[in-house]
C-alpha cells in the first residue's frame, strides 16, 4: 500500500498521534502466526496475566479491552451497583472527554469537583461524598483518580494513600484512570505497584495506546473485593476482542521488559526539554508573552500564548486549545518525539511570539 500521509509531519496535539513502537509492531507480527483460541483463551493473554502479576502482585487479574473509554466505563461498572455514583475531578477524562459514556453506557452518576491542578484531595472528595442512605441521592461509592492527571500533574504515593484511606474509611472504593500511568511511574521513579496497589487503589485502567501501542488497554483488578462481573460486563460493553491475542501481545511487549518505562521516560524528557527551551527563550527575550499554567510533571506542557500565536503556530505544528477563553494550549510529547522536533517547535514559538 502506498502511504497516504507525510511521515515527516510532526505535532504536539496528542500522544495518540504517534505511530506504533517497532518492538510492539514486531510483537503483533509474531503473534500472527497460526491459530489461537479466540476471546482470551490464547497464550498471549495468559502471559499477560503473568506479566501483570509481576508488576502488581499476586491475585490481580487483567481484562484486555479495546480503548481507554471502554476500560474506564467497564471497570467502573464492575465497582458499582445501579444506584452508585463516582466522585471525580471536573477535568477527569470520564467527565469531559468520554461523550457521556459513563452515564449513558455505564449507567452511573458522576459527582464532579473543581480542581485547578486536576488532583483530588480528601477535602475535595468530601464535597460530594455524602448522603449515604438518602434515597433521593445517587450513592457516592467510588472515587476515580487520573494518574497522570488531565493537566499533566502527578499524585505522590503519599497523596494517593491519604485519598484511598479516606475513601475506604467511608466504604468507598478507588478507581484509577491510568491512560498515562507509565508516564507517572517514570516521573515518580517508582514501580507501578508502589503507587497503585500498595497505596490502596482497587482497580486500574492501564493504558498502552498513548505509550507506543497500536491500540490496547486493560482493566486491572487489584482488589477482587472491589469488582465483580467483569467477565460479563466486558462483552456487554462491546469490549471483548475475539482476536484478543493481538491486544495482549502489545501489552506483553510493553510490560515484559522495560519498553513501557523507556517510552514514558523519553516522552517525559521531551516535555521537560520543551518547557526548558521556552523558559530559556523567555529569559533571553527570544520568546515573548508565553506563560505556564501547570507544573510539567509528565509528558504534557500547558501554556498560554499571546493573541493569534496559536493559530499561526498550528500552520506548522498541530496542537489543541485547552481553554480558548484564556489562550491556554496543551502540548503533548510522545515516545517518538525527537529533540529535533522540540527544537524546531521552540524556534517556531520564538518566531511567532516576536513577529
Amino acid at each position: 500500500m502506498t502511504p497516504l500521509h507525510d511521515p515527516n509531519v510532526r505535532g504536539f496535539a496528542s500522544d495518540n498521534y504517534s505511530g506504533i513502537h517497532p518492538e510492539i509492531l514486531e510483537a503483533i507480527a509474531q503473534a500472527n502466526n497460526g491459530h489461537q483460541i479466540a476471546y482470551g483463551e490464547d497464550a498471549y493473554t495468559a502471559r499477560l496475566q503473568e506479566v501483570m502479576v509481576d508488576h502488581f502482585g499476586e491475585g490481580v487479574e487483567a481484562f484486555p479491552v479495546f480503548n481507554g473509554t471502554g476500560a474506564n466505563v467497564t471497570g467502573l461498572q464492575s465497582m458499582l451497583p445501579r444506584w452508585g455514583a463516582v466522585v471525580a475531578a471536573e477535568t477527569a477524562h470520564i467527565n469531559v472527554d468520554e461523550q457521556g459514556a459513563p452515564e449513558r453506557i455505564g449507567g452511573m452518576k458522576l459527582l464532579t469537583v473543581p480542581s485547578p491542578d486536576g488532583k483530588l484531595t480528601p477535602e475535595l472528595i468530601d464535597r460530594q461524598a455524602w448522603g449515604w442512605g438518602d434515597e433521593h441521592r445517587a450513592q457516592p461509592l467510588v472515587v476515580s483518580l487520573t494518574q497522570s492527571t488531565e493537566v499533566g500533574t502527578l499524585y505522590t504515593a503519599a497523596e494517593l494513600k491519604a485519598i484511598t484511606d479516606h475513601a475506604h474509611e467511608r466504604g468507598m472504593h478507588v478507581h484509577m484512570d491510568g491512560a498515562r500511568l507509565s508516564n507517572a511511574a517514570a516521573s515518580l521513579d517508582l514501580p507501578l505497584r508502589a503507587f497503585t496497589r500498595d497505596v490502596g487503589v482497587d482497580v486500574v485502567s492501564f493504558g498502552g495506546t498513548k505509550n507506543g501501542a497500536m491500540g490496547g488497554e486493560a482493566v486491572v483488578v487489584l482488589n477482587p473485593e472491589a469488582s465483580t462481573g467483569l467477565i460479563y460486563l466486558r462483552k456487554l460493553n462491546m469490549q471483548l476482542a475475539s482476536k484478543m491475542r493481538f491486544i495482549s501481545a502489545q501489552l506483553v511487549a510493553l510490560l515484559d521488559g522495560d519498553l513501557w518505562l523507556r517510552n514514558a521516560q523519553h516522552a517525559n524528557a521531551m516535555a521537560q526539554r520543551l518547557r526548558a527551551g521556552v523558559e530559556a527563550g523567555l529569559a533571553d527575550g527570544s520568546i515573548r508573552g508565553v506563560g505556564f499554567t501547570q507544573a510539567t510533571q509528565a509528558n504534557g506542557v500547558f501554556a498560554t500564548l499571546p493573541d493569534g500565536v496559536a493559530d499561526r503556530l498550528r500552520q506548522s505544528f498541530r496542537f489543541y486549545d485547552w481553554d480558548a477563553s484564556r489562550n491556554e494550549v496543551r502540548w503533548m510529547c510522545s515516545f517518538d518525539t525527537t529533540e529535533d522536533d522540540i527544537d524546531a517547535f521552540i524556534a517556531a514559538i520564538a518566531r511567532e511570539t516576536t513577529a
